[in-house]
């Protein structure tokens, strides 16, 4: 929706003043795991420009995304946990007849009302179809991957690592980009889910600046994107410094296929993984230092986050579980929260926060007002950030959704993932090894009670009474047509 500017200027009485007014910076890393860095226990992947930033603010080491990317990245826009605004079993693909609604006040839409301009710079997942897309949900400039690396053709890449031969290649090379109306689809084929086209059926993978397809993304396309979405977001923050900004900088990395930087191929000791971390490393350095050069690291609040739990190939001890779970290993990730002089140096903190608790903390440092006609689950994070002595927990209950599904209830230190009835106490067995249950049936039986509570709102299965209606459009097509036709409207204009 369009918030009015009368809305969005209304000030709360805690608000910091105009002169106060932060830029923000959210670095979201695409299935890193929660010891893939050092700052949180690496000893493989070297990342000195994220050990600078976790001597320089803060580590927030009980940090909940969802188990996978979309309604990750759609907690992290509304404030709000992922099945209330995107009920859908797992995650978008290509050519989804479904989105994040276009009528959700995402964070950037009500930055961008108080007065910022706003950027989003890589991988969105939130629906690639046009009502969709970030230049709809409040984002003045996009460039990059509306989904997955991995949702693009075996014969471009993208179904196979740096050094792989491509699975499927053709014989001859695939057609260039050309431009004019998608062909309609084949009567014979197999209907399609409402969440987009999957595996084979997907198409070539699509580069977007603003509404405009400008590559189809093959092998030297992948191993460029890091280098692409760094010097991007380095000419928004020049080009932005003038007045208030908030840059989403969404990484592709280090979700599969690997496709590391020229410059960091073979560099690692942890293969392919390794090197895209470190290159990871290496864009939050550049990013550090154009707001150094641009003389705004007094007044910019930079936050760096995973999407999700790690994969297999990653580290996430010592947790248990891998992405795609609802154990700690696939749902809590690393984060670091930066702004020197407001946030303390060389901190850390355990208190559960999440992706839902973004959008209220910024709104709120930048003067504005939640919306009133819906309701958001995040809270403030800033008294926890700034480690204020009257902080008070920002979530007694946590509610860990797998898509549809509610798997387990957090309250204090307890957590209980209810299909076998397993509890643990997170604050002594963070890695979920000792089921305590026979000895708090207590504990158990209240958190059912939560459960049942969450029943009446979300819902433990299906969709609950509170969660709202996905965006939806009819017909959805491609955005690149499997012979390599850019749909029309999408098409760049000639150089």
């Amino acid at each position: 929706m369009r918030v009015s500017l009368l809305f969005c200027f209304a000030l709360s009485l805690s608000s910091v003043s105009s002169a106060e007014v932060p830029n923000f910076v959210i670095i979201n890393i695409d299935d890193l795991g929660y010891a893939d860095i050092g700052p949180f226990g690496s000893t493989l992947n070297r990342t000195p420009n994220l050990d600078r930033m976790a001597k320089e603010g803060r580590r927030l080491t009980c940090f909940y995304a969802a188990p996978v990317c979309s309604p990750s990245r759609s907690s992290l826009m509304t404030g709000c946990y992922p099945k209330r605004v995107l009920p859908i079993p797992n995650v978008l693909f290509p050519a989804s007849a479904v989105g994040l609604n276009p009528d959700e006040s995402t964070v950037a839409e009500l930055l961008k009302s108080a007065g910022y301009n706003t950027g989003c710079i890589g991988k969105w997942h939130l629906g690639d179809q046009p009502p969709f897309l970030p230049t709809r949900q409040g984002f003045d400039y996009y460039l990059g991957l509306p989904y997955s690396n991995d949702m693009g053709t075996a014969e471009d890449g993208a179904k196979s690592s740096l050094g792989e031969s491509p699975a499927g290649s053709p014989k001859k090379p695939p057609a260039k980009v050309k431009k004019g109306p998608a062909k309609a689809a084949s009567p014979k084929k197999a209907a399609v889910a409402e969440t987009g086209l999957t595996g084979a059926d997907q198409p070539p993978l699509p580069l977007l600046e603003n509404e405009k397809v400008i590559a189809r993304v093959r092998q030297g396309e992948q191993a460029g994107i890091v280098e692409r979405y760094t010097a991007a977001a380095e000419k928004f923050l020049e080009a932005n410094h003038g007045k208030p900004f908030f840059l989403y900088l969404a990484h592709t990395a280090v979700h599969f296929p690997l496709y590391p930087g020229r410059e960091f191929q073979h560099k690692s000791t942890n293969g392919l993984y390794g090197d895209w971390v470190e290159e990871v490393d290496w864009s939050v350095g550049r990013v550090f230092d154009k707001l150094r050069e641009l003389h705004l690291d007094g007044n910019t609040f930079v936050l760096f986050t995973s999407d999700n739990g790690g994969t297999p190939r990653s580290v996430n001890r010592p947790l248990r579980g891998f992405k795609g779970s609802t154990w700690e290993g696939g749902m809590r990730v690393p984060t670091i929260a930066w702004w020197p002089g407001k946030i303390p140096a060389g901190t850390s903190c355990d208190a559960v926060s999440g992706m839902m608790d973004v959008l209220p903390t910024l709104v709120k440092l930048a003067g504005g007002t939640l919306p009133a006609d819906r309701k958001i689950d995040g809270g403030d994070l800033w008294p926890l950030l700034t480690d204020q002595p009257d902080a008070k927990p920002l979530h007694e209950v946590f509610y860990f959704y797998r898509g549809l599904q509610l798997e387990a209830v957090r309250s204090g230190p307890w957590k209980l993932h209810l299909a076998q009835g397993e509890l643990y106490q997170l604050e002594k067995d963070v890695a979920e090894s000792e089921n305590v249950a026979g000895s708090h049936a207590d504990v158990v039986a209240k958190l059912r009670e939560l459960a049942a509570d969450a029943d009446k709102d979300l819902g433990v299965t299906g969709v609950g009474p509170g969660c709202r209606p996905l965006g939806r459009v009819p017909s959805p097509r491609p955005l690149i047509d499997r012979d390599g036709t850019v749909r029309d409207g999408f098409a760049a204009p000639s150089p």
